[in-house]
């Protein structure tokens, strides 16, 4: 037996981009903080300056402030690795329920 197909209401595509947006943006908050902690933890960064080289980061601008340390150097690479993976997953997520509507429409009912 084939499930019938129920289109999706617009609350329902608004209800749901809103949990994407949701989600993404506790992501980014959480992966802001842990930026700041580890270079408020490995560079000795004030906060306010640790906080503007993850958002450096996190927003695909890059590094303000030097990095001298071995172990500094190595988290900032790690971060800026994985901030790259975030703002990939980010957009997937973001764009994945316009295009699951997208391709709703296109879709063909078999009569049998």
């Amino acid at each position: 037996m084939k499930k019938k197909y129920i289109p999706m209401t617009q609350a329902m595509f608004i209800s749901t981009m809103l949990r994407c947006l949701a989600i993404i943006m506790v992501v980014i908050v959480v992966s802001l903080g842990v930026g700041m902690a580890g270079y408020h933890y490995f560079e000795k960064m004030e906060w306010i300056d640790a906080f503007h080289n993850a958002a450096q980061i996190l927003g695909g601008m890059g590094e303000i402030g030097p990095v001298n340390s071995f172990n500094g150097k190595l988290f900032s690479g790690i971060y800026a690795i994985y901030c790259g993976l975030v703002l990939l997953a980010s957009m997937g997520l973001l764009f994945a329920p316009i295009m699951h509507r997208v391709m709703h429409k296109f879709h063909i009912q078999d009569e049998n």
